[in-house]
């Protein structure tokens, strides 16, 4: 099998690493090498930051219609190549196809929100603020603006970040994960085949030397992440202590509460979507179903037959629910979770441990796994496993349940399933998450709505794209004018007042 090299992307051309040092790309499915990924110096991610520096200045001045455009065509070449994208994704993460191919549509609804900044930059004004003075505010653009970007959504999260940036007149470099990071290229290439100009959008491969280059260089002025927590907090951190703008999205443990009242069987459809669809890699992920009253002893058996029962295979195949995971590390680490569960007295209702699929025995194969009887003092239920692992947890009531999800320290995403309109509207009131979906397993909001989380799911003040995301991604300027005509005679010594 050839394995193809996979460099930079910098000033509108594909360039190969100069730093000799390179990691290796898996197809997930087979164990097989398919690709040698450069690994950035600083000197490399420098040269990047230089090339945006250098383009900055004409396209912020460029009139946001114009850039609107360019982002326009740019919507209309990711729909024709859509399945290509979701291709790579599979080839390098995992996913089902189906599934990369929904990740793809959802990065192009930020590129068509995007489309709109023409509105969204519109600033607010005051006639006779003060006598023979007025006021008015715009938005401008911060400058070189950089995104780190997790390997479970390789086309998604990027365009959670650089469209909006780019539109709003930013320009972008981009540190993609290493594990698959073939897309990342593909829609620059895209980006350039738009029209946009060279050095808007780069691209820098590499690891934790790329990324530190990009939190202490000086002349790049935010930077917006997606990954775990402990990174999370760290960007945060560095980035602020560098003078830097920052929004770094952490960790998770989504909840599902299912209320006696609940439809079980819609329930158990939206559980084990959310809680093994993309092999529970995703940041929104269900991964402790909050069982109220004798609901446990009514779904758990239901969950189980579907647990047992998932089709995993290929993503490439169309009828393929879950595929492998990401990299062997990956499997080998939830593996250690499911063995601490065990250790830890969760009783394993499905072991995932030992799948194999027919013909792809090196693959990075496991199987969904359920516990129950889980409770929140056992680390499968404190931390993230991002897995095919859900967590069963009996609670008493409804107010039991929403205590458990309030005292965890991650509130990233939650989903009351129920018919209750008055408790749905008691849990949106008083959990503390940030993003919660009645009856809605996955509460990943539209691209004009913003997505963040809260507790140690955020650092930072703002959420990814929508109206937050332009926020973000320009600065406030507030001017006031008079003309010599209105302007009063001698020199004022005191505060001015309007008057």
């Amino acid at each position: 099998m050839t394995i193809t090299g996979i460099g930079h992307y910098v000033a509108g051309q594909r360039v190969g690493g100069q730093s000799g040092r390179t990691q290796d790309v898996y197809n997930p499915a087979t164990g097989a090498v398919t690709g040698r990924v450069a690994l950035a110096e600083q000197a490399e991610a420098a040269v990047a930051i230089a090339a945006a520096q250098s383009a900055f200045p004409a396209w912020a001045d460029m009139p946001p219609i114009r850039r609107a455009r360019l982002m326009t065509r740019f919507l209309n070449l990711l729909n024709e190549h859509k399945d290509e994208l979701a291709r790579a994704i599979t080839a390098e993460h995992g996913k089902v196809f189906t599934d990369a191919r929904g990740e793809a549509e959802r990065g192009m609804d930020i590129v068509e929100f995007a489309c709109g900044i023409t509105q969204l930059l519109k600033g607010d004004f005051t006639d006779q603020v003060s006598t023979g003075m007025d006021n008015w505010t715009l938005r401008q653009p911060l400058g070189v603006v950089a995104g780190i970007t997790p390997f479970n959504f390789p086309v998604m999260v990027p365009m959670w970040m650089f469209p909006v940036a780019i539109a709003a007149g930013n320009t972008f470099v981009l540190k993609p994960s290493p594990t698959d990071p073939t897309p990342s290229l593909m829609y620059a290439d895209l980006v350039k085949e738009a029209g946009f100009p060279d050095g808007v959008f780069n691209v820098v491969q590499g690891d934790k030397v790329a990324v530190d280059a990009l939190l202490e260089h000086p002349d790049v002025r935010a930077i917006s992440f997606v990954g775990s927590t402990p990174i999370a907090n760290y960007i945060y951190e560095t980035g602020a202590r560098h003078g830097k703008r920052v929004q770094a999205l952490g960790g998770a443990k989504n909840h599902m509460l299912v209320m006696p009242d609940a439809d079980l069987e819609k329930a158990v459809d939206a559980l084990v979507g959310a809680a093994y669809g993309s092999a529970g890699e995703r940041c929104m992920a269900i991964s402790v179903a909050t069982l109220v009253g004798d609901v446990g002893d009514r779904i758990v058996p239901m969950l189980a037959e579907r647990a047992r029962n998932l089709v995993i295979m290929n993503g490439l195949e169309m009828d393929a629910e879950m595929g492998p995971i990401v990299t062997s590390a990956a499997r080998d680490r939830i593996t250690g979770y499911i063995d601490k569960g065990i250790a830890e007295g969760a009783e394993l209702v499905v072991d995932g441990h030992g799948h194999s699929v027919s013909g792809q025995n090196a693959g990075f194969w496991l199987g969904g796994t359920l516990f129950d009887h889980v409770t929140p003092d056992m680390t499968t239920y404190r931390e993230e496993i991002f897995g095919p692992v859900l967590s069963c947890v009996r609670v008493r009531d409804f107010a039991e349940g929403v205590e458990l999800i309030n005292a965890h320290e991650f509130g990233n995403g939650v989903s009351p399933f129920t018919r209750d309109g008055n408790a749905a509207r008691e849990f949106g009131r008083k959990i503390q998450v940030g993003r919660v979906g009645v009856n809605v397993p996955l509460p990943v909001p539209m691209a004009w709505h913003g997505f963040g989380g809260w507790k140690k799911s955020l650092f930072g003040d703002m959420h990814a794209y929508g109206e937050e995301g332009v926020r973000f991604y320009t600065k406030q300027k507030s001017i006031m004018q008079r003309w010599p005509e209105s302007i009063p005679k001698g020199a004022e010594f005191a505060m001015p007042v309007a008057r």
